[in-house]
């Protein structure tokens, strides 16, 4: 790997894709920021704009297939988005050098540009995507819900966090790649670096933990909880880069992997509970009956 300073003597004056990655780590503490920002109100007015339109309508209340149809799909839509975005990357990776070239720039750029400071503040963030912290939070809720009655839920919810644990495991040694130099001594990491798995687990966990708010908590803490979901996901993954212990495409591909196991998690539970309630259905009619 080159040196901090090693993105000066590259060739990239006349390769717009190196200008850019230039460009983008010299401002990335802005971007970020406004980026979340814009994500985070896009979702919401999403949210609001939704949320009156069931008030108004009420869909899931007077047709609950429609409601079961639409969760399907923005799941459905979740898991496509995220692993065409997690191939495109890995293909780019695979055919070389560009994207390679990009993210060393940027990375360079990067460690020119964020404070000291700011990097202080992503160091004590990023503890919240780490192995310890996740398996911790497992636990806990997985406990929280088998003393509410939930176990189904709390089965989901450890198969979810493990299985997309063990996947980005699989995929770091499938890929097999290098993490970039990073000798400030704010944060260390070992083993490969694709895909990031401080972002891919945090999706998973965090978007679960969005998914049982929605399913457990009342109606004004749906909207609150999801974009405090979010917006740690989103800072998790983002921490990796500003630490430099992971490359700017490690990380879109860990939040694109993350999104995609999520989306399958999601629909399988609600398939599962589909088929619960037509069983019990399906039960119940035949003891009526058999009582008739």
């Amino acid at each position: 790997m080159s040196a901090p300073t090693a993105s000066r003597s590259l060739p990239h004056d006349g390769d717009l894709l190196l200008r850019v990655a230039d460009w983008a780590g010299q401002h990335a503490l802005v971007l970020f920021i406004v980026s979340l920002a814009a994500l985070v109100a896009l979702c919401w007015g999403a949210w609001r704009t939704v949320s009156r339109w069931a008030a108004l309508r009420r869909p899931m209340s007077s047709n609950p297939w429609l409601a079961f149809a639409l969760r399907l799909a923005a799941a459905f839509g979740v898991i496509v988005g995220g692993a065409a975005v997690f191939t495109e990357i890995a293909d780019e990776l695979g055919s070389g050098r560009r994207l390679g070239q990009a993210d060393q720039v940027f990375t360079d750029a990067l460690s020119r540009s964020v404070p000291l400071e700011a990097l202080q503040v992503f160091a004590a963030l990023t503890r919240l995507g780490d192995t310890v912290t996740l398996v911790g939070l497992c636990v806990v809720v997985a406990l929280l819900l088998c003393w509410r009655g939930r176990v189904g839920l709390a089965l989901a919810w450890v198969m979810t966090l493990s299985g997309g644990g063990l996947l980005n495991a699989t995929l770091k040694h499938v890929f097999a790649r290098v993490r970039p130099i990073h000798d400030d001594g704010l944060v260390q990491a070992d083993g490969f670096s694709f895909p990031s798995g401080h972002s891919s687990g945090s999706v998973v966990a965090y978007g679960m933990l969005a998914y049982l708010a929605l399913r457990l908590l009342p109606l004004r803490w749906h909207g609150p909880v999801a974009l405090l979901m979010l917006s740690l996901a989103c800072t998790i993954g983002a921490s990796r880069m500003f630490l430099r212990v992971h490359f700017a495409s490690d990380v879109l591909a860990g939040l694109a992997l993350g999104l995609a196991w999520l989306g399958a998690s999601v629909i399988s539970i609600e398939l599962a509970r589909w088929w619960g309630r037509r069983r019990r259905r399906v039960f119940a009619q035949g003891e009526s009956t058999t009582s008739g």
